[in-house]
C-alpha cells in the first residue's frame, strides 16, 4: 500500500513513469509519421516530370505551371541555343531557368544563346565551361546564381543587363580572361 501511494505522490510531483514514457514516444511518432505522410503528399502534388531529349538535353517539367527547367545538358556541341519551349506528350513547356549546373563541365562548349522566356540561371550554371567565350544573357534573366560562370577561363567579356537584380557570390571566380563586364 505505501509504495502505491508512493507512485501516486512522486506523479503528483511531476515523475514520469514507464506507461507515461510510452505514450508520450507513442504520441510523438504518431505525429512524425502524420508530419511525413503531409509532405510527402505535398512534393507529390508538385507534379514534376524529368524528361530527357535525344539532343542531350534534361528537363524537369512542372506539369500544374507548364513551365520547364533546363536541368542538365549531356551534348557535345561547341554552340548552344536553347528553344524558349520543350514540348512533352504534345504539351508546351516554357523554359523559364537553367538549373544548377546544367552546364557544368562541358569543355567544348564555346558559345551559348539563352531564350528571353528564361529569368534565372542557377548555381556552378556554366562553372568549368573552360573553352567557354561567348554568352547571350538577354534582358529577361533577373538572377545568377553563386559561381555561375566560374572556372570559365576562355571567357573574355559579358554583358549583364539592368535587370539582372541578384547577382550570387563568386560568380566569374577563376575567369582569368575576363576583361569586360557590362
Amino acid at each position: 500500500m505505501q509504495a502505491t501511494t508512493f507512485l501516486l505522490t512522486n506523479r503528483q510531483k511531476g515523475a514520469i513513469g514507464k506507461n507515461d514514457l510510452y505514450m508520450k514516444n507513442l504520441v510523438t511518432l504518431r505525429f512524425m509519421l502524420v508530419s511525413l505522410f503531409a509532405i510527402m503528399s505535398m512534393a507529390v502534388s508538385a507534379d514534376i516530370i524529368e524528361y530527357s531529349t535525344e539532343d542531350g538535353f534534361m528537363y524537369r517539367l512542372d506539369t500544374e505551371a507548364k513551365t520547364a527547367e533546363l536541368a542538365k545538358y549531356n551534348g557535345s556541341a561547341t554552340e548552344v541555343s536553347i528553344s524558349e519551349s520543350v514540348t512533352y506528350e504534345g504539351v508546351v513547356y516554357s523554359i523559364t531557368s537553367l538549373g544548377g549546373s546544367c552546364f557544368s563541365g562541358c569543355s567544348s562548349l564555346t558559345s551559348i544563346n539563352i531564350p528571353s522566356s528564361v529569368t534565372s540561371l542557377g548555381e556552378y550554371c556554366f562553372s568549368n565551361c573552360s573553352s567557354l567565350t561567348s554568352v547571350n544573357i538577354p534582358s529577361s534573366v533577373t538572377s545568377l546564381g553563386g559561381e555561375c560562370f566560374s572556372f570559365c577561363s576562355s571567357l573574355t567579356s559579358i554583358n549583364i543587363p539592368s535587370s539582372v537584380t541578384y547577382l550570387g557570390g563568386y560568380c566569374f571566380y577563376g575567369c582569368s580572361s575576363l576583361k569586360t563586364v557590362t
